[in-house]
């Protein structure tokens, strides 16, 4: 199983699926293409919830109260360091919905910045890519120098 720290497209390798090839001149973002990053978008956030639940019930059952300060010590850095996780996979799930919400309005597949087409690789490597490479680019160059 993927974790958050993995890439979004290591991740998604754990649920089969084969790259979208689309139809000789098959329109952008057709039905079928919207479906096949629906699937996996839903798959992914399924897999989120499965550890959600495995936290859940990893820290219900394990926990305990030690006496011995070191033991303690070194489960909260444990319980802590599994929540600073499932935080960042919390924040993911957001963008998912966010991507499935933009499959549902019409507006998945273009970047929110000019507006042109994402690419189906891009969105194959990163589905809830919201910019194309360019404007993502650019503003990691805009953080760069702001940062």
């Amino acid at each position: 199983m993927g974790t958050a720290q993995e890439t979004p497209s290591k991740m998604i390798k754990t649920h089969a699926h084969e790259p979208y090839q689309p139809k000789h001149g098959e329109e952008y973002m057709s039905k079928a293409q919207l479906e096949h990053f629906r699937k996996i978008l839903l798959a992914w956030k399924a897999q989120l919830m499965e550890e959600v639940d495995r936290t859940l019930h990893h820290m219900q059952n394990d926990a305990a109260n030690f006496p011995d300060p070191t033991d303690r010590a070194t489960q909260e850095s444990e319980f802590s360091l599994e929540l600073r996780t499932r935080d960042r996979e919390r924040k993911l799930i957001k963008k998912i919905d966010e991507a499935l919400e933009r499959i549902e309005t019409g507006e998945y597949g273009y970047c929110e910045t000019c507006g042109v087409e994402i690419g189906l690789r891009r969105l194959e490597a990163r589905p809830t890519a919201t910019q194309c490479i360019d404007c993502k680019t650019i503003e990691e160059l805009r953080e760069k120098q702001i940062g």
